[in-house]
């Protein structure tokens, strides 16, 4: 469960919605936002075949996937998914700092 709310959330952001985290925003609101993104997506979606090209993109109400489209665009099949933006978005995320060890260098 807590992928698939992590991957949608990663959606929402990779299609320029803002996604402020604040306890009065509740849940209601973050899935409102999730909801508005997926439709967002869809409407931009002009032959309804899940995907959406370049042009789709660019003429489309998700301006973060039109800038981004060739990095996106990882297969060069010149359409992307919901989940390539995820998949997107989760490789630019940065790795954690590892945690300072204080076990001692051997010599």
């Amino acid at each position: 469960m807590y992928r698939i709310a992590r991957t949608a959330l990663i959606v929402a952001i990779g299609l320029g919605l803002p996604m402020w985290a604040s306890a009065q925003a509740g849940v209601g609101r973050l899935a409102s936002k999730l909801d508005m993104a997926s439709k967002n997506f869809d409407a931009a979606d002009r032959d309804h075949d899940g995907m959406l090209t370049k042009d789709e993109a660019e003429k489309g109400n998700v301006p973060f996937i039109a800038h981004h489209f060739d990095q996106i665009d990882r297969e060069h099949r010149g359409k992307v998914s919901k989940q390539d933006v995820a998949a997107y978005l989760q490789s630019r995320q940065r790795p954690a700092p590892a945690a300072a060890s204080s076990a001692a260098k051997p010599d």
